[in-house]
């Protein structure tokens, strides 16, 4: 049971760690020139994670925070097409793309807002590029059922597509009304049905809780209609309020929103109800079956987390291509140009549209390891982690143990044996127990993330 009034205390600006560093620590000195020679000097060996941002939405969903360009106009997906294809050709000449593909994702944005054709014609440039495709590779889509057709699912599917990503957010007409995503159930059965027909076996939705007029009474039902898609995985994300990044979200009137004791409320009504209805609470905010290879790589402590969210293909090299993309390595980060014009102008250059980066020193390659492993399995393996950086666990962290002594006192972090772990209700305050070792907090500027709780 949780003390509510307790631990609304928690609900502080913090980050939501699919990276660490975070992306306020990427710096603009880090240049094209950087990245292909990181590119040049990977191990050739090493299996690739493709990420293909896909910008374009038809109008604003005042929720989103996502890097969106809205657009009606055709030929601006078009043209977006054509520096996609530009892009992986110089990317080719610092990247051994003979490299195995284990992951690729679409985002966005709206990927299906391209039409069949023009998504055809994008994934037949990458498979040229990107010729060794694994067996077992992940291949997935972001959509919106608003805009999904049997033509997309056809072109998906022959492609070699097996997993799809439907966004709902929440079922409530008011709710909708007030994030300007207007969104039917009838609409939501009908994408799932598409995509099953297609023979995609493993679908996801999201859904979003701290929405405006959101209540615990209104996202149950929410909760209850979800359950007749059968869907594989939920992803239940808290929204994340950062209006000053976001000019879309100063729209809603946030005495609206609901408050952190309401928050932690729906959020332990979805762990209880997911979990009484045959699903498993994944990492900070997923759900799977338990026959679903997320859960599978939990049990064995090896599930993975990046800036596409959970994943069992650890390991790879992830390289984001696209608009605001970002890609990572063990001891880099990346991120592509955010405005189109600059993007475009440094491809027409021929030159990698890099804005900003990272370089790991060592102490932020293994803080990495530590927060991503908790972020993942909500438990740490010590042992691993001292022969691996060959540290004392307990000497090299010691002030940061000292910070977890709020959450050990609360009942919520243990040393057990070889291990940290967090219990269950831990799971809901995971970000600010992993804020615990996080060295760049104490100077950071916390107004730019969103609240924890």
């Amino acid at each position: 049971m949780i003390d509510f009034e307790q631990f609304a205390k928690y609900s502080k600006p913090g980050p939501r760690y699919t990276s660490y560093p975070t992306a306020p620590e990427f710096s603009d000195s880090f240049n094209a020139g950087d990245y292909e020679e990181i590119l040049k000097s990977q191990d050739k060996n090493k299996k690739l994670s493709l990420y293909f941002h896909m910008p374009f939405c038809r109008s604003a969903c005042y929720f989103c925070g996502c890097n969106v360009v809205f657009t009606s106009k055709e030929e601006k997906k078009e043209r977006y097409i054509g520096y996609l294809e530009k892009e992986m050709q110089i990317l080719s000449r610092s990247l051994d793309t003979s490299r195995e593909v284990l992951q690729l994702h679409f985002g966005g944005g709206t990927p299906t807002f391209f039409d069949a054709a023009q998504l055809e014609r994008i994934i037949k440039a990458i498979w040229q590029t990107f010729p060794n495709r694994a067996k077992n590779a992940e291949i997935s889509c972001e959509t919106d059922p608003r805009f999904l057709t049997k033509e997309h699912m056809s072109v998906l599917a022959e492609n070699g597509f097996n997993r799809i990503s439907f966004g709902v957010q929440d079922f409530d007409e008011k709710v909708q009304r007030e994030v300007h995503r207007i969104q039917s159930f009838e609409i939501t059965q009908n994408a799932v049905d598409i995509a099953r027909k297609a023979g995609i076996t493993s679908i996801n939705t999201d859904l979003i809780y701290g929405l405006p007029y959101q209540n615990l009474e209104s996202f149950s039902k929410t909760l209850e209609k979800s359950l007749e898609l059968d869907i594989d995985r939920y992803a239940v994300f808290n929204y994340a309020h950062v209006p000053w990044m976001k000019k879309t979200m100063r729209k809603f009137d946030e005495t609206t929103l609901p408050s952190p004791k309401e928050k932690l409320a729906i959020m332990r009504y979805t762990i209880d109800f997911l979990s009484s209805n045959g699903y498993q609470m994944i990492g900070m905010d997923h759900f799977a079956k338990p026959t679903d290879e997320l859960f599978l790589a939990i049990e064995k402590g090896e599930l993975h987390r990046n800036f596409q969210g959970y994943t069992t293909k650890g390991g790879a090299d992830l390289i984001g291509i696209g608009l605001t993309s970002i890609g990572e390595g063990e001891k880099h980060y990346v991120q592509n140009f955010r405005e189109m014009s600059e993007y475009e102008a440094a491809i027409d250059a021929q030159i990698l549209p890099v804005m900003r980066g990272l370089r790991l020193n060592d102490d932020d390659v293994i803080r990495k390891a530590v927060i991503m492993e908790m972020m993942s399995n909500f438990k740490l393996n010590i042992v691993n982690i001292e022969k691996r950086f060959k540290i004392d666990f307990f000497d090299y962290f010691k002030d940061d143990i000292k910070e977890l002594q709020v959450f050990i006192d609360e009942g919520v972090v243990s040393f057990d044996g070889d291990f940290l772990r967090v219990s269950g209700t831990g799971t809901l305050l995971i970000r600010n127990i992993c804020m615990s070792f996080d060295a760049y907090l104490k100077k950071a500027q916390l107004r730019r993330f969103s609240k924890t709780v």
